[in-house]
């Protein structure tokens, strides 16, 4: 899978401010391929110019129009491009510090008690209110511009847009999840990992999404899960394809990938270990509906 922060930052042909951890960009996707593997160390949000684009999340697809906004936490994504023109967006990089400093700066602005629906998902549409408008509008016009905006004004800006959110009142889920970085120091590993575990990472890449090294991710890993990671990987993979054969009418090959095995004869011999039988004999051997 491709590390959408490193794509983005190691392209020349994308327009972008980049400060640190901070990066914001501004590009056009032409109709190369319909569909790519992407994950990302970094809550992002995307703001959609023109054309349209769906992302399949762990919480199922999220398709933005043009003018729409969409908010993904850390993670990976199957992204589909839709092919009857270019898509082009924005896409800000919100690194987790910026979200606690900011959330602590402000709390006495917050509301006391904390929004009490359900938990935000893999990915969110963002109500775009008057701030967030304007907002998305001057950072079209600084890109559109002859020189980069300085580093204190993007510092700012990237701290204009968090304030929104946590402000205005039009995005509670959001604004809740932003609130619970400023109470915490890193990401859940346990829940990146329920979130994440049928994309086909390296240990390195979950490591880097759970903002640990890859020494105390193994380590918290143990101590949560009371197994190796690449064991737990592979019985929630597999689980997750025993599922796929007795609920969809996909091929063994469709779930085998979408279930985050690259090979199919790997999960093909790791099926049949677990269960004992092959995948098609499985399928076969489950009573027929009434």
């Amino acid at each position: 899978m491709v590390n959408l922060v490193e794509a983005v930052r190691s392209n020349p042909k994308i327009n972008q401010f980049e400060i640190g951890d901070f990066l914001f960009s501004r590009f056009t996707c032409g109709i190369i391929q319909d569909r790519a593997s992407l994950w990302a160390p970094q809550d992002y949000i995307v703001h959609v110019l023109t054309g349209r684009k769906t992302w399949h999340t762990p919480d199922g697809p999220f398709t933005a129009h043009r003018g729409e906004t969409l908010f993904f936490k850390k993670g990976a994504a199957i992204v589909e491009q839709h092919l009857e023109m270019d898509f082009c967006l924005l896409m800000f990089f919100i690194p987790d510090d910026l979200i606690r400093s900011t959330v602590r700066e402000i709390a006495g602005s917050l509301d006391a008690a904390p929004f009490e629906g359900p938990a935000l998902p893999s990915a969110a549409r963002i109500v775009n209110d008057t701030a967030l408008s304007a907002f998305f509008d001057s950072m079209s016009t600084y890109f559109a511009g002859q020189e980069p905006p300085s580093e204190p004004l993007l510092r700012v800006k990237l701290k204009e847009l968090a304030i929104s959110i946590l402000t205005s009142g039009q995005n509670p889920a959001l604004a809740n999840y932003l609130r619970s970085l400023g109470d915490s120091d890193g990401p859940s590993v346990a829940e990146i990992m329920e979130k994440n575990f049928r994309f086909n990472l390296s240990l390195e890449e979950y490591a880097r999404l759970c903002h640990r090294s890859l020494s105390s991710f193994k380590r918290e890993f143990q101590v949560h899960f009371q197994m190796p990671p690449g064991k737990w990987l592979l019985g929630k993979r597999l689980d997750f394809a025993a599922a796929l054969l007795r609920t969809s009418h996909r091929n063994v090959t469709e779930i085998a990938f979408d279930s985050g095995f690259e090979d199919v004869s790997h999960f093909s011999r790791a099926f049949k270990t677990r269960f004992g039988v092959p995948p098609m004999d499985f399928r076969q051997a489950l009573p027929v509906a009434a």
